[in-house]
């Protein structure tokens, strides 16, 4: 059995492929799914996907937002995501960065602001991560 995972974005269809598993970055923690999961819906924090298709893993970082599990199909709608070989570490230093220069005087944000910010870096920091995992 086999599962098909779907990650899309506002701006695109990131990914679409027959996978054997997936571990999604959940609020709750990490979940694995295999074929047969119970059907859920879950929200996402920025962090790793962890896709496994013949044996072989394939990473992809994802934003916030949430993942819908229905008999042998994984929907993931995120803010953004990007597959491990698309991370273009300087441009994720340099949003990192901005956000980071952003959120240094929190007093001219509001709170929607804040958590944007908060969640951008969070996503940034994944991508650095993962890239960072496959040169070990």
């Amino acid at each position: 059995m086999s599962l098909v995972l779907e990650i899309v974005t506002p701006e695109e269809k990131v990914y679409e492929e027959t996978i054997d598993t997936v571990v999604l970055p959940t609020t709750s923690g990490e979940i694995s799914v295999l074929p047969g999961h119970i059907p859920l819906v879950t929200k996402l924090n920025p962090g790793e996907l962890l896709v496994t298709v013949q044996n072989k893993t394939e990473l992809l970082v994802v934003g916030r937002g949430f993942a819908r599990i229905e008999g042998d199909r994984v929907s993931v709608l995120a803010e953004s995501a990007i597959e491990e070989a698309n991370i273009d570490e300087s441009a994720v230093e340099a949003a990192l960065q901005r956000a980071k220069e952003a959120l240094s005087d929190k007093t001219r944000l509001n709170v929607a602001e804040v958590d944007q910010l908060e969640g951008a870096m969070r996503y940034a920091l994944a991508q650095l991560a993962t890239k960072g995992r496959r040169k070990k």
